[in-house]
């Protein structure tokens, strides 16, 4: 079996890990719920401060459709001549697999095994930008499904890490709300534009970089309109991650209209 025919294989049986999982783990089989509902209520959008607003996670819509658009993708003829679905199918095939796992451990309310295989998603995702990272452009169809589909799943993943590990906080005992929880999602909001700035500045792509910025400032700006008008009120993490959203929007805004220099993309 050729290498090309082995990668290509890897991310089909992990595109069906990924779909088992988000039936299961999403209750579409079986009607035990949604993920809000898994881990006792932890991953609801009331649970803690850096848990962006409900209508926020309809942007996996958009990035499993995406990500499907890829898994089929990488078998036709242009994709199997790509340079970037060479580059990135294995990273990418981690990241479906470990996105249908991370559902089924929420499912059995591993909550502290859902942060690792959230990190091990937010790794692999690292690896697609860097494995991408000053490669010459092939086209429409390598920006779209490439560079937009894991910018978006890149920056909504970097909200959702932290929205994951504050459920397993609480999950632990610690308090909701106060001062110190909010001292706490402060600073990870100002982690998250710190993480925003060094990763646009790790790509010479621009449709990486708008996909990326998009995602993390909607999954930030989420996490403001929840503390406005969710369950759990806090003026001082609205304003906050209201301002952090517009920092890493202007952070965007800026890669994209600057000449990012190329920087050298791995093996």
């Amino acid at each position: 079996m050729s290498t090309l025919r082995r990668d290509q294989l890897i991310v089909t049986l992990a595109a069906v890990l990924w779909i088992g999982g988000t039936l299961v783990g999403t209750g579409l089989v079986g009607g035990t719920g949604g993920v809000e509902e898994q881990g006792e209520g932890l991953f609801s959008d009331s649970t803690t401060l850096i848990a962006p607003h409900g209508p926020a996670f309809s942007i996996w819509s958009v990035i499993y459709l995406f990500l499907a658009g890829y898994v089929v993708w990488q078998w036709l003829p242009d994709g199997a001549r790509s340079e970037r679905a060479r580059r990135t199918r294995l990273p990418a095939a981690a990241s479906l697999a470990l996105n249908g796992l991370w559902l089924l451990v929420v499912f059995a309310g591993w909550i502290l095994v859902s942060v690792l295989v959230i990190l091990g998603i937010a790794l692999s995702l690292g690896l697609v930008l860097r494995r991408t990272a000053g490669l010459p452009d092939e086209g429409l169809a390598p920006r779209v499904l490439v560079s937009g589909t894991f910018g978006l799943y890149l920056g909504w993943v970097c909200v959702a890490t932290c929205a994951n590990i504050a459920s397993w906080l609480v999950g632990l005992g610690v308090p909701t709300d106060g001062r110190v929880p909010t001292l706490v999602t402060l600073a990870v909001l100002a982690v998250v534009v710190v993480l925003a700035w060094y990763l646009l500045g790790r790509t010479p792509d621009r449709v990486f970089r708008g996909a990326f910025t998009a995602a993390v400032t909607w999954g930030v700006a989420w996490v403001s309109v929840g503390r406005f008008v969710g369950d759990l009120h806090s003026d001082t993490v609205g304003y906050a991650a209201a301002l952090a959203a517009v920092c890493v929007a202007a952070l965007g805004v800026l890669a994209l209209v600057r000449r990012g220099r190329a920087v050298p993309a791995g093996a």
